[in-house]
């Protein structure tokens, strides 16, 4: 098999194979196949804190700040992260079918226009101190408000009708 992209780090080895999978080595010589990195805190601190985790769900190495590793290590990583998460910003609430739980909303985000079914009021969690909202839809995917003070004056008045 031939593997690509080989970085070697501070006591392991990091390895993407022909499949796409990335392969830890650890300083003991330990093979790890299918490892993921995980971010501890992926809305304050998304570089710092990286689990590299393997397919039982056992953290096989730690990294404390990604911006620490060399970069090749770096990009390998963001570029499995990319891969992974999924959640699209929200930059204006166009409308909401009702103001009382189950609603539609009907939003515009990052990732362009599209509606989703918002099951309950604790389904807006609070993030931080920055104003950032975690949205979750009836499917479970998040949705990401970064500062709900820096929207639109429509998208706030529709937003404080839920908090």
């Amino acid at each position: 098999m031939n593997e690509q992209s080989i970085v070697v780090t501070s006591g392991w080895t990091l390895q993407r194979d022909t499949f796409g999978k990335l392969i830890l080595t650890n300083a003991q010589g330990e093979r790890s196949e299918g490892v993921v990195p995980v971010r501890a805190f992926p809305i304050q601190s998304p570089e710092v804190g990286i689990s590299m985790v393997d397919t039982d769900g056992h953290e096989v190495a730690w990294i404390e700040s990604l911006v620490d590793l060399a970069e090749p290590a770096q990009s390998l990583i963001r570029t499995e992260l990319a891969s992974r998460e999924f959640m699209p910003v929200i930059s204006t609430i166009v409308s909401v079918t009702s103001f009382s739980t189950p609603c539609t909303w009907k939003v515009e985000t990052d990732r362009g226009d599209t509606e989703f079914v918002l099951k309950g009021d604790e389904d807006i969690r609070r993030i931080g101190t920055a104003g950032s909202l975690l949205v979750a839809d009836s499917h479970g995917i998040q949705f990401l408000i970064k500062d709900q003070l820096a929207l639109d004056a429509r998208s706030k008045k529709i937003l404080d009708r839920f908090l």
